[in-house]
């Protein structure tokens, strides 16, 4: 793809157009809706080890192999369509994550009953507020943090995988929770 234009963006998005919209149109935006934030906890967790470009790369051949991210489906899922998944050369085929997604949609629901909604839960951790840390260079962005580590702590007491402080952290910073865009990002304009 080629790339949008030359505004000025934070510098991990400057290499394709698709890494730009990402930047531009979603990260750092805050999202309260349940379905998204489930998208991006299992797109995170399949990302662990990987670049998010790669995540980016595939997000439409997740979003068809897992149902639209229908988390209530997600959670039913047999035998069978764990193994056709494990067959999806379209989506990262790591069998502890697929199966993980199985529990994480289970474990999800059961935190929605606990609390009303998973946004509920989630946004308690930081007051229901995005924290703004005004980074000024991308060296100023950390991996995790005391609420990335608490979050990912509590995550996995409830049975959730793969979600340790650096998922959990990009994950606050995908929907928002967290807005690390740098000081001359054209966002912050």
């Amino acid at each position: 793809m080629k790339i949008i234009d030359e505004k000025n963006r934070c510098g991990w998005c400057n290499s394709s157009a698709l890494y730009q919209n990402y930047h531009d149109e979603e990260w750092g935006k805050p999202v309260y809706d349940d379905a998204t934030l489930f998208e991006f906890l299992l797109l995170e967790t399949f990302q662990a080890g990987l670049s998010w470009i790669t995540i980016l790369n595939k997000r439409e051949n997740f979003y068809n192999a897992f149902d639209a991210f229908d988390y209530k489906k997600i959670a039913q899922y047999s035998d069978d369509k764990i193994q056709n998944l494990l067959q999806d050369a379209g989506i990262i085929r790591n069998k502890l994550k697929v199966y993980s997604a199985v529990t994480n949609a289970q474990n999800f629901i059961k935190i929605q009953e606990e609390f009303g909604s998973f946004s509920q839960y989630i946004w308690a951790f930081v007051n229901h507020t995005p924290i703004d840390n005004y980074p000024k260079t991308l060296k100023d962005v950390p991996a995790t943090s005391p609420i990335s580590d608490a979050i990912s702590k509590d995550l996995k007491k409830r049975g959730f995988k793969f979600v340790g402080s650096t998922v959990i952290y990009a994950h606050m910073q995908a929907t928002g929770m967290v807005n690390d865009h740098v000081e001359n990002c054209w966002t912050r304009n």
